[in-house]
C-alpha cells in the first residue's frame, strides 16, 4: 500500500507540472510487460508479479529528474531478475529431492516485497538539482536502492547455488557443520556466488564508472548478505522472525550502510 500511495503521489506531482511526458507512458508499458514476463515464466504468482511491476514503475520514475532509463536502477533490476531466475532453476531436481526447491508457481507477493520493497521506496526519491543538498539525497537514495537490489540478488543466488554446488555448510555464528538450507548456514561456494552476483548488479548500475561509489555500494550489499545469515542463525532459528522479515531487514541494512558510506 505504501508503494502504491508513493507512486500515486509521484504521478500526481508530475501531472501538476504539465502534460505527462512520452517516457512516462513508455514506462507504464515497460512495467506492465515486466510483470507479465515474470508471471509467464512462473517466477512469481500473479499478485507477486504485479508487485514486481510496481517496483519497476518506481525505478523508472526516476527519469523525471532527467536522463535515460540507463541512469536509473533498471539495469540492476533486470540483472537481479535474470540471476535469481537462473539460480532458482539451476539444479532444481536436486533441490526438489531434498525439499528445498521454490514452489512451482514462483514467489509470493510477500516474498517479492520483502526483497524489493526497500529498493522500490528509494528508487525515485530526492529532488535532483546539481550542486545542491537535493543532489546528494537523490544520488544517495539511488545508491541505497542499488545496494538493496544487490543484497537481495546475493541472498537468493548464494542460497540457491550453495544448495546445489555442495561443500560444507557452516552455521555463521558457531562454525558448526549443518545441513544445506539451514537458516544461518553458509558455504564457500554459495557465498562466492552471492558476492559475484552482487558485484554484477552494481557493475550495471549508474555508479559503474565511479569506483568509490560502486565500491561502497558493493560493501553495503555484502554487509547485508552477512546480516541476513546472522539473523537466520539467531532470530529466525528461534522462530522470532520469519524469512520474509529477515530478507527485508537485510535489504534495509544494506541501504543504510550504502547511505552512510556515500556521506563519507
Amino acid at each position: 500500500m505504501v508503494l502504491v500511495v508513493k507512486a500515486a503521489l509521484e504521478v500526481a506531482r508530475m501531472h501538476g507540472s504539465g502534460p505527462m511526458p512520452r517516457w512516462f507512458w513508455v514506462t507504464c508499458g515497460v512495467s506492465a510487460t515486466f510483470a507479465g514476463v515474470v508471471w509467464l515464466l512462473k517466477s512469481a504468482t500473479g499478485p507477486a508479479a504485479a508487485m514486481g511491476g510496481l517496483v519497476c514503475l518506481h525505478v523508472l520514475l526516476r527519469q523525471q529528474f532527467g536522463g535515460s532509463w540507463k541512469e536509473t536502477a533498471m539495469p540492476s533490476l533486470i540483472t537481479l531478475f535474470v540471476l535469481t531466475f537462473a539460480a532458482t532453476r539451476f539444479g532444481r531436481s536436486r533441490k526438489e529431492s531434498v525439499g528445498l526447491a521454490e514452489g512451482r508457481r514462483g514467489r509470493r507477493a510477500a516474498q517479492v516485497l520483502a526483497n524489493l520493497g526497500v529498493a522500490g521506496m528509494l528508487a525515485a526519491g530526492g529532488s535532483y538539482r546539481p550542486g545542491t543538498a537535493g543532489s546528494f539525497v537523490s544520488s544517495a537514495m539511488l545508491g541505497s536502492c542499488v545496494a538493496a537490489l544487490a543484497e537481495a540478488t546475493a541472498d537468493t543466488v548464494s542460497s540457491e547455488m550453495g544448495q546445489v554446488l555442495g561443500g560444507k555448510t557452516l552455521l555463521i555464528t558457531t562454525g558448526r557443520v549443518v545441513p544445506a538450507g539451514t537458516d544461518g548456514g553458509i558455504s564457500v561456494a554459495g557465498t562466492l556466488c552471492g558476492v559475484l552476483a552482487a558485484a554484477m548488479v552494481v557493475a550495471v548500475s549508474p555508479f559503474a564508472e565511479q569506483p568509490w561509489s560502486a565500491g561502497g555500494i558493493f560493501i553495503a550489499a555484502c554487509a547485508g548478505l552477512m546480516f541476513d545469515s546472522l539473523l537466520g542463525a539467531t532470530f529466525e532459528r528461534r522462530g522470532w522472525l520469519g524469512n520474509d522479515l529477515v530478507n527485508f531487514g537485510s535489504t534495509v541494512l544494506a541501504a543504510i550502510v550504502a547511505w552512510g558510506l556515500a556521506a563519507l
